[in-house]
């Protein structure tokens, strides 16, 4: 199966998800085929229920499917043990989610650093000096540049999920994966870090993988990927 998928770059095969509760079996993802394309951005779109964030979480080797595979640059995911998986993961993919997710008793410029300390056995190359320089230019990027040394709990919604994404590209991720980025923000603060995604992409040529139920980012991507039941129900790129 490897060799039908060895020009794919982030490709999923035949991915079922089942949980049992009790004695009952609830399949949650059935039989999903996706392939996704360097530079692009896909979103996924479905109503609550549809199996997107669970699509996203097997993407990004954070969860196992119960069948099928994860494959990126035809390179199988899903058979590596988890040493091995959690290097992989450190190493290709960012992840943004809804609620921020950022440690509370550290400022803006501490949370970003966070994957380095991590990550740190992956950066012996490079000083913390280069980190915090490198960490301090995004955050001005993303215009932060005077909030840096506040702490979460002095940010506004959209302050903190520029963070978040600042903190995901802290370690030069292939592929960013963002769960209902804009879920907790109102209109205005979820627009602008819709600009900021894009911007991202247009830059870097970022790959970029969204679930939301927010339909007017189907207008923007570049592949659009409609769920329900756990399956995908269309496929359509602009």
């Amino acid at each position: 199966m490897i060799e039908e998928i060895d020009n794919s770059y982030l490709c999923a095969k035949e991915i079922c998800k089942e949980y049992t509760i009790g004695k009952t079996s609830i399949r949650v993802l059935d039989g999903v085929n996706l392939d996704i394309k360097k530079g692009e951005i896909l979103i996924i779109l479905g109503a609550s229920g549809a199996g997107k964030s669970s699509l996203l979480h097997i993407l990004g080797i954070l969860d196992t499917p119960t069948s099928g595979h994860v494959s990126f640059k035809g390179e199988n995911l899903s058979i590596m043990g988890q040493k091995k998986l959690a290097e992989k993961r450190n190493r290709i993919f960012g992840f943004v989610f809804q609620f921020y997710h950022l440690l509370p008793d550290f400022n803006a410029l501490e949370n970003v650093l966070m994957p380095r300390l991590i990550g740190r056995r992956f950066f012996k190359s490079t000083s913390k000096k280069y980190h915090t320089e490198k960490a301090i230019q995004l955050l001005e990027r993303v215009g932060l540049k005077d909030r840096i040394n506040h702490r979460p709990n002095e940010l506004s919604g959209g302050e903190k999920q520029r963070v978040a994404i600042v903190r995901s590209l802290m370690n030069d991720p292939e592929i960013l994966l963002c769960d209902e980025p804009t879920g907790n923000l109102d209109t205005k603060s979820g627009s602008e870090i819709q600009k900021l995604i894009w911007d991202l992409n247009e830059n870097t040529k970022q790959t970029v993988v969204i679930v939301t139920h927010d339909e007017r980012f189907a207008e923007l991507a570049s592949h659009v990927v409609r769920m329900a039941d756990g399956k995908i129900i269309n496929y359509s790129r602009n």
